[in-house]
């Protein structure tokens, strides 16, 4: 059993989750520091209170904090714009020029519309006889 664990923990994507987990982590601490420590009280200078991250407003002897809610969105809009410019982006481009030049892996059927695999001769769903794509050899 122990083997099993073992080789589960030491495989390839358990490992980089780990890390991916650390850093992402790590990432956010920064991002929080940077967004509650440069940009509130920039925004701050402009609301005319000493501290937004404690700014509320009362309803029928309720309040609610608004500040502390505003930092947290900055903080995520941040967060997600980092993650899509510096990893999504990157790695979609790096998927479509690997993709570049690979014959499609599906295709359409002519008579139902249904996605068939782009070698099939006929289609799985309504059955009808398809031409397979053209190969590119």
């Amino acid at each position: 059993m122990f083997k099993d664990f073992r080789k589960f923990v030491l495989r390839g994507n358990v490992v980089d989750l780990a890390v991916a987990v650390v850093i992402g982590a790590s990432f956010n601490a920064i991002i929080q520091s940077l967004v509650k420590d440069f940009i509130t009280p920039l925004i701050g200078i402009f609301y005319k209170k000493q501290q937004l991250q404690s700014a509320y407003f009362t309803i029928h002897h309720s309040k609610f904090i608004y500040g502390d809610f505003i930092n947290s969105l900055v903080s995520f809009l941040i967060i997600a714009t980092v993650v899509f410019f510096f990893v999504v982006q990157p790695v979609n481009k790096l998927i479509s020029y690997s993709q570049r030049g690979k014959e499609p892996g599906t295709r359409k059927c002519p008579e139902c519309l249904s996605t068939i695999p782009a070698k099939a001769t006929r289609c799985m769903y309504c059955t009808s006889k398809v031409t397979p794509a053209a190969s590119a050899s």
